[in-house]
């Protein structure tokens, strides 16, 4: 598909985007390769080839979910300044 300068710039138009008029033809050359390249990705049969999230098919490694570190939350809660039901107490910020 060959695009024509007029269409660069009702294109640019409707993208809101601002291209000076020596560069139009190079916008046209280079969208036009653009839409035959994608012209001829679809002529590719894609039957029976099943879509994919991401072209690597590798699993996520994950850390082995272990505690890691003591409960210490008595001694953090000893040091508070208002502790109420093993929940810390603020003042109220909002009215």
């Amino acid at each position: 598909m060959s695009l024509k300068s007029e269409e660069v710039i009702a294109i640019a138009h409707l993208a809101r985007l601002g291209i000076e008029d020596a560069a139009i033809d190079d916008y046209a050359r280079d969208l036009s390769r653009i839409l035959d390249l994608v012209a001829e990705m679809n002529t590719v049969d894609t039957e029976g080839v099943a879509p994919m999230a991401h072209p690597l098919d590798a699993a996520q490694r994950l850390r082995p979910d272990a505690i890691t570190e003591t409960n210490q939350r008595d001694k953090f809660q000893s040091i508070a300044p208002d502790v109420e039901a093993g929940l810390y107490r603020v003042p109220k910020v909002i009215e």
